[in-house]
C-alpha cells in the first residue's frame, strides 16, 4: 500500500458562501436585541419566541430554553450589576437597562 499523500499543509481551507460572514448572535445577545427593538417588558418566552420569528436565534434542541435563558439573564444582572444590559422589572419579567 502506498502512503496516504494528504497532510496538514495539504488540506485546503473551506472557503466561506455569501451571507455566512454574519456571525451568529448568543442566546444573551439576541435577548438584549430583542427587548431593545420591542422596548417594553417581556418573558423569557416571549423573548425566545421572538428571536426565532426575528430569527436572531433559535434552540438547538434544548427542552427548557426559556429558564436556560432566564438563569443567563440573572447571572449577568447579579455579575455586571449596573453595567447590565438587562433590568428585572417584575416577576419574569425583563427589560432592557
Amino acid at each position: 500500500m502506498a502512503p496516504s499523500k494528504s497532510s496538514k499543509k495539504d488540506k485546503s481551507k473551506k472557503t466561506k458562501k455569501a451571507g455566512d460572514d454574519k456571525k451568529k448572535l448568543s442566546a444573551l445577545d439576541a435577548a438584549a436585541k430583542v427587548l431593545a427593538e420591542i422596548g417594553k417588558p417581556m418573558s423569557c418566552k416571549e423573548m425566545i419566541e421572538a428571536m426565532g420569528k426575528k430569527g436572531y436565534w433559535s434552540s438547538p434542541g434544548g427542552k427548557t430554553p426559556e429558564s436556560t435563558l432566564y438563569s443567563a439573564v440573572l447571572k449577568e444582572i447579579t455579575t455586571k450589576g449596573k453595567e447590565s444590559r438587562f433590568k428585572k422589572t417584575d416577576r419574569g419579567q425583563f427589560a432592557r437597562s
